[in-house]
């Protein structure tokens, strides 16, 4: 039996630009050629796809880090060659969620969507961009931007047409095995179940998909038991149908197991209370037909749709699920908005910031920290292009504010440099 795994924490890493190069058209007869440097290839992303082939995160525990194809570096006038993208499939109904942050990236809960979670860095521009009336000859060339690392959380929500509630042992795997293909391990005793069973269920010429949960106890919203583990499960699913044990051998009355149930979902999630639902009595065959009719009059009490069933001999089996069909068929008038969030694609607003440390004073900020890194500052020319841009961007005034003096160190990332005034 495999695995299910519904949540992981995984590494991806984007491919790192190449390099651009810095040359001269050269061509005899033509001793001065103008500078030609290529840009270099820009590395690959990361993107998650929704597959509905893919059952559970298995995979990523026992892989936690991906890393996708870096650009390669330009050759004189040739371009450098785009690192290919990396695409990884994981299940539909996965949360993504971006760390330490705790920032929802995208929530992927349809076959086919996708998200990049981790993009590929820019090629270094070659020689050929940086000229200007004044600089006809620039050896100028940057280098690759680098790759973006994302530690993420994947969690995985079932999506399920219909799911099944209940106590431990009320016969949830029974009646989903009675009603689909589905076989999940079935026992006299509770917590049989430890992991959801999906089944496909046949209504006519239609289908929709059942899920079993485990079973609730009391204090599983607080995450006792199985809890908080299973729970989330319950909220992505259309219909929920309350199972309960009509007849339970320590003659529990069950109005109270039902209550019970219903409390644990009520605080853990507001919105369960609002899904549809059904009551299914199940066990009916264990008892005389007037007992069944009495406790469905009870039940009625509750305002919500009552069904009396053995799952063991199906016996209400079939008007359960015709009646199942018709609520998922009016669900289906109020469709679900699906919000994904991509990647923010500007980075020119990303903030940066200065501050004054004992022996140095401290440039932060994404931006500013990549512009640096593909920075050759082997390169004097180079060098100057960064004064530059840094004063374009108000570093050098900022620091100037704070005190910098010629000669003061400046840090930038893994960098350090000395200030100079002008």
């Amino acid at each position: 039996m495999s695995q299910f795994i519904d949540e992981a924490v995984v590494t991806f890493e984007s491919g790192r630009g190449g390099n651009g190069s810095a040359s001269f058209h050269r061509e005899k007869h033509v001793p001065r050629g103008g500078p030609n440097g290529a840009d270099g290839g820009r590395g690959g992303s990361v993107v998650l796809i929704a597959d509905r082939g893919v059952r559970t995160l298995l995979d990523f525990k026992l892989k936690d880090s991906y890393k996708a194809a870096n650009g390669t570096d330009s050759h004189g006038n040739k371009h450098g060659k785009d690192g290919e993208d990396l695409v990884v499939r994981v299940p539909i109904g996965t949360i993504v969620t971006l760390l330490p942050e705790e920032d929802v990236l995208g929530d992927l809960s349809a076959d086919g969507m996708k998200l990049k979670v981790a993009r590929g860095g820019r090629g270094g521009r070659g020689n050929l961009h940086f000229t200007t009336s004044v600089r006809q000859a620039p050896t100028i060339a940057e280098k690759g931007e680098p790759a973006e690392v994302a530690m993420i959380r994947l969690e995985l929500k079932l999506l399920a047409d219909v799911g099944l509630v209940g106590l431990p042992n009320a016969g949830k795997s029974t009646l989903i095995s009675s009603c689909s293909a589905a076989r999940p391990k079935i026992g006299a005793y509770p917590f049989t179940t430890i992991t959801p069973n999906l089944g496909v269920v046949s209504v006519g010429d239609d289908t929709f998909v059942m899920a079993d949960m485990p079973g609730l106890i009391e204090g599983a919203s607080e995450g006792v038991g199985l809890g908080h583990q299973f729970l989330k499960h319950v909220e992505r699913t259309r219909v929920l149908v309350h199972v309960v044990d009509a007849f339970p051998v320590d003659e529990t009355d069950p109005l109270k197991s039902y209550e019970l149930v219903e409390k644990e979902l009520g605080l853990y999630s507001e919105a369960l209370t609002s899904v549809p639902r059904v009551i299914v009595l199940n066990k009916i065959d264990l008892a005389p037909p007037t007992d069944t009719n009495a406790l469905i009059e009870r039940f009625q009490v509750f305002g919500r749709a009552v069904f009396a069933v053995s799952a063991v001999t199906s016996q209400g089996v079939q008007p359960l699920l015709y009646a199942l069909k018709a609520i998922l068929d009016e669900e289906d008038a109020k469709p679900r908005p699906v919000v994904i969030r991509p990647l923010p694609q500007e980075r020119a607003e990303e903030p940066w910031e200065a501050h004054q440390v004992e022996g140095a004073f401290v440039v932060s900020g994404r931006r500013v920290e990549r512009i640096v890194e593909m920075t050759n500052l082997a390169n004097s020319d180079s060098i100057r292009y960064l004064h530059r841009r840094l004063q374009r961007m108000g570093v050098i005034d900022k620091l100037r504010e704070l005190g910098a003096e010629d000669g003061d160190a400046v840090r930038i990332g893994d960098w350090e440099f000395a200030f100079v005034e002008g």
